[in-house]
Formats: structure tokens, sequence, C-alpha cells
């Protein structure tokens, strides 16, 4: 299943600083902003568990970087992340598509072969996002969002 637009990559970390120290000089052409998070997310058995995590999002030009700093993961979906021969601050991890239609999108995800890992649905017009876990087919996991346009932009702000 690859469809939408690609907008991001996201990588794992140790430390944000660490990551960030990597973009710096490369492109980056504003001071990043780190939040921290506990996100409800159900896991393929549909149980809600808590992922607790440091993020920074970083843009240069139409791709947009997340760094993902794990504090707690109950799912093992960071623990999984590429790990390059000698180690490095940054593991690659997932890539990130919008689709335009989530309801569309969603109906088709259980009849494909690639295995749901974690999903959110706040409901209404909210983000709705799952990840895919497509490592065995393309060594990464494959992040699916929905939003509004006005959700869009605002992203794109930030």
């Amino acid at each position: 299943m690859l469809e939408g637009h690609l907008y991001q990559l996201g990588y794992v970390c140790d430390s944000l600083e660490d990551g960030i120290a990597q973009f710096r000089g490369r492109g980056m052409g504003h001071e990043p902003h780190i939040i921290e998070v506990e996100q409800p997310v159900n896991g393929p058995d549909g149980r809600e568990v808590i992922n607790a995590m440091r993020l920074c999002f970083i843009w240069i030009g139409d791709m947009q970087y997340e760094l993902i700093q794990p504090l707690t993961d109950p799912l093992g979906v960071y623990a999984n992340a590429s790990v390059v021969p000698g180690g490095g601050p940054l593991r690659f991890h997932q890539t990130c598509m919008r689709v335009a239609d989530w309801a569309d999108f969603r109906a088709r995800v259980d009849s494909q072969d690639l295995p749901l890992v974690m999903e959110r649905d706040m409901g209404g017009d909210s983000l709705k996002f799952l990840y895919l876990d497509g490592r065995a087919t393309f060594g990464h996991y494959l992040e699916y969002t929905w939003m509004t346009d006005a959700a869009w932009e605002q992203i794109r702000r930030m």
C-alpha cells in the first residue's frame, strides 16, 4: 500500500539535541521547537497504550523531518528503528504520506498485506494516523495521516 502525498521522513534518536545538531548547517532555516507528548494509540489488537516521546519537526523545502526521542514505547515500534553499522545519532524509521480520503483509505487497510502496527483516530475532523509495518518489504514503517487543509497549513507553519 503506497499512496498519498509524501511529506515526512521520520528518525528515532536517543537525544533530540544530538539529532538536531545533524541538521544545523544543512538547510535548516529555523530554530527547532521541541515538544513532549503523551499520545494514546491503539495497537494491532485494539488495546490502547500511551507513547510518551519528545518530538521535533524540521522543514527543509517541502520535506518535513520528524525527530523522535521515545520515552516510553509499549508497542516496541521505535525500538525497531534501522540501526546504521557503527551507530549514529539518527536512525531512519518511517516515511509519512498524507491521504485525502481517510474513510476510503482506512477501508482498504485491512485487505492489504502490510501489518497494522498502531493507529489513532481522534474522531471528527481531528488528525488521524496509522503505521503499517513495511520493514520486510521497504526497510521501514509507513505512516499515513489525514487532516483538514487548515490543520495542514498549521503543520506547515510549525
